[in-house]
């Protein structure tokens, strides 16, 4: 069988859109016909090599989506055809099988455990959530990534307690949700920082009570201005650059906790005052926000089910699979909150 997919053949190039021929599936997998993938910054990094020489070219990309099981491999319990899913990288419960390989044109094409920016793929088993069938597969793709990231580094990165501060720099999908995440904690202040207008007008609508737009003010002056220089309690920095690295570490309060979302290249190094970090100060890395798919999943479904969770809003643009390289394009230049690329019925 084969399928439409957005392949990476060459870093800093445009995807490649065309068909590729599905493999059997192995022990702990399932195909899953994608309905909506989203984006994620992590795509962004992997077509630029941020991280570095990528071995495993030509491969697949995309780890946030929802979609439909269409059939299972030997081995899974968790899900069975017909069964409606969030795709997701984080692990969840399950087998995790090996990665697949498709074919294109007589060549191997490398995927990992999950890929969404394909119209059928093979997921690792412990990649999948079933859900309701009347949970929107927009919802579903946001689930993937973006809100689970968002809101578990709030509860279990940043550990936020009624009234402590918190600074988001970047205010893209995940960012958003940690600001909604923030205010749903009754965090105060909540301080949104971007370099766009229209971002920081959607971080207010979210629960953000102060804006920074960084091209027309300094960023430590207002951000003391705020909170004084006692420094804020959590500060999230989301864009990986090198210089804001350094200055969210900088301004976070000397019992506070630094979370990096953003990843740096990896040929620049950050420059820091370590000795805080000996006397309660915290720099950490963000994985997922340590969410636990099976668990955080549910829980966040009912509470958009009652109203109590914006997640419809997030989502400002979409695209079809042909359009991919232009959602891309308008990812990159800071155009979309969260965007959804639909894999059906696609001109």
């Amino acid at each position: 069988m084969k399928n439409r997919a957005a392949i990476l053949e060459t870093l800093n190039q445009p995807l490649v859109i065309d068909e590729i021929e599905l493999p059997l599936l192995d022990v702990g997998q399932v195909l899953v016909e994608v309905a909506v993938s989203g984006i994620c910054g992590a795509q962004l990094n992997e077509i630029q090599g941020i991280k570095g020489e990528d071995k495993f070219l030509p491969h697949l990309l995309g780890h946030e989506g929802g979609g439909v099981v269409l059939e299972t491999g030997p081995g899974v319990t968790q899900v069975k055809a017909g069964d409606h899913v969030v795709m997701h990288w984080r692990k969840g419960a399950g087998i995790q099988s090996r990665t697949p390989q498709y074919r294109w044109n007589g060549r191997t094409v490398n995927a990992g455990w999950v890929t969404t920016f394909n119209e059928r793929a093979g997921v690792s088993e412990n990649r999948l959530t079933r859900i309701d069938e009347d949970v929107p597969f927009e919802i579903a793709a946001l689930l993937g990534c973006a809100v689970t990231t968002g809101l578990g580094l709030v509860n279990n990165l940043a550990r936020l307690k009624i009234g402590q501060s918190i600074a988001v720099l970047g205010c893209g999908g995940v960012g958003l949700n940690v600001v909604q995440g923030a205010a749903m904690v009754s965090a105060d202040p909540i301080i949104a920082i971007d370099i766009l207008d229209h971002k920081l007008d959607m971080a207010r609508s979210f629960g953000a009570t102060h804006l920074i737009n960084t091209t027309r003010a300094d960023l430590r002056d207002e951000v003391r201005g705020i909170v004084g220089r006692a420094g804020v309690d959590v500060f999230v920095e989301n864009t990986g650059l090198v210089k804001l690295i350094e200055a969210a570490y900088e301004l976070t309060g000397p019992k506070g906790r630094t979370i990096l979302v953003g990843v740096r290249r990896h040929d620049e190094d950050i420059t820091i005052h370590s000795l805080p970090l000996h006397f309660g100060k915290v720099l950490t890395g963000c994985e997922g926000g340590h969410t636990e798919p099976q668990a955080d999943i549910p829980r966040y479904l009912k509470l958009y089910a009652k109203g109590k969770l914006d997640l419809a809003r997030l989502i400002t643009h979409r695209y079809s699979l042909s359009g991919i390289n232009r959602a891309l394009d308008e990812v990159r230049a800071g155009q979309v909150g969260r965007c959804a690329v639909t894999m059906s019925n696609d001109t």
